[in-house]
């Protein structure tokens, strides 16, 4: 058995999620039913580099197979070239390599972005959360930066999630301009918790429409209770959009 690294992107409309459901289609499943059916229908499981809730995409990705000997590890461009095309158009595959470490528990930092739109656009409807009234942005940055450091995040989480710990160190938390009208939140952690950026970005634009002051956000977050945030904003707007490794 040898390791293989996938570099991967995925528009997460269809599908419920990274992770393999019992009753609900995933990521991970087409990409495991394409692997197996490449290995004659023998199961071939996979290590994602950490878990998108349903409607969550995913601009830059990596899971890891640790695969037996086959004539198509022979050619690696190939096997990427037979991947992409049995998978659904909503799942790409740009790389496979060889690479010992570990998809989840060896990325060094990951990063996500949320977009908004201020204008009503059909072409955005399944990537931009679109406000028809414009936030103030320069007052969701100065709340953004209470985010910073290491922290409990308890009250930006799911509730009874299976974790051990709450305690994530988030390096950037920035709104920045696109265009004249597209907005999107940066936010880089060595870890998130579950539902955790949607949760800021609706508290953040609580900031934004003056419903809380930006240090406001302390008290939140020392409450360590998932009541005393904001709703969380939908899915679609969400992007995991980078993954770092020492590589």
């Amino acid at each position: 058995m040898k390791r293989y690294f996938f570099e991967i992107a995925y528009n997460g409309k269809n599908f419920f999620g990274w992770q393999r459901q019992p009753n609900d289609i995933s990521v991970q499943e087409v990409i495991e039913q394409s692997l197996s059916r490449i290995y004659g229908n023998t199961t071939v499981e996979i290590v994602g580099c950490g878990r998108t809730d349903a409607g969550v995409h995913a601009s830059h990705y990596f899971f890891h197979a640790d695969l037996a000997e086959h004539p198509v590890l022979g050619d690696l461009e190939h096997l990427r070239f037979k991947l992409n095309r049995m998978l659904p158009d909503s799942v790409a595959v740009f790389r496979i390599f060889p690479c010992e470490q570990h998809a989840r528990f060896d990325a060094r930092s990951r990063t996500y972005r949320y977009f908004i739109s201020l204008e009503k656009d059909p072409f955005k409807t399944d990537s931009h959360l679109y406000l028809p009234t414009r936030p103030d942005f320069s007052l969701m940055n100065e709340a953004a930066r209470f985010f910073l450091g290491t922290q409990d995040f308890t009250s930006l989480s799911k509730l009874h999630t299976d974790v051990k710990t709450n305690i994530c160190t988030v390096t950037k938390a920035e709104w920045k301009q696109e265009t004249e009208k597209v907005w999107y939140f940066e936010i880089t952690a060595d870890r998130f918790l579950r539902n955790m950026v949607r949760s800021t970005v609706g508290t953040l634009l609580e900031v934004g429409y003056g419903k809380c002051s930006p240090q406001e956000i302390t008290s939140i977050l020392e409450a360590k209770d998932r009541g005393a945030a904001a709703t969380s904003v939908p899915a679609h707007g969400l992007f995991l959009y980078e993954i770092n490794y020492d590589f």
